[in-house]
């Protein structure tokens, strides 16, 4: 039988154990809906980057994801290198596709984001670009 999850943010607690050798820098990460809560093969989260938190350059083998920033600025990283990036922007980065954002401000980022394809993160596929130098701004 098929039934609806519901939940809110305020009661789904932070991820544990994300690690900055895995390239989640300072992050508040949620996964307000995943395999373990809903039994989905999507994700659906929301993440708080304090001032200087990143999410370093990675990829996802087997899921396709999008952000959108609900609040804040800081920069995307992209293949070409890093990108200005602020609120309202809604960004796409099909499986294989190198990405990540870091927050240069001086205030919180909010993302909403999800991963199609996956219900957790061993799903995903997640690879961070170790030893691989940081896109730099032109």
């Amino acid at each position: 039988m098929t039934k609806m999850f519901r939940t809110n943010r305020k009661d789904v607690p932070l991820v544990q154990g994300l690690k900055r050798d895995d390239g989640w820098i300072d992050m508040q990460v949620q996964f307000l809906i995943d395999k373990k809560s809903a039994g989905a093969d999507n994700v659906v989260g929301w993440t708080v980057l304090k001032p200087g938190a990143s999410h370093e350059r990675h990829l996802h083998r087997n899921c396709d994801e999008f952000f959108v920033v609900l609040k804040g600025h800081g920069h995307i990283i992209t293949e070409h290198g890093l990108e200005p990036s602020g609120e309202g922007d809604v960004v796409y980065s099909p499986r294989g596709c190198w990405h990540g954002f870091n927050n240069t401000s001086t205030e919180d980022v909010v993302l909403v984001w999800g991963w199609m394809g996956a219900g957790s993160i061993d799903a995903s596929g997640y690879e961070v670009g170790h030893g691989e130098q940081q896109p730099r701004t032109s």
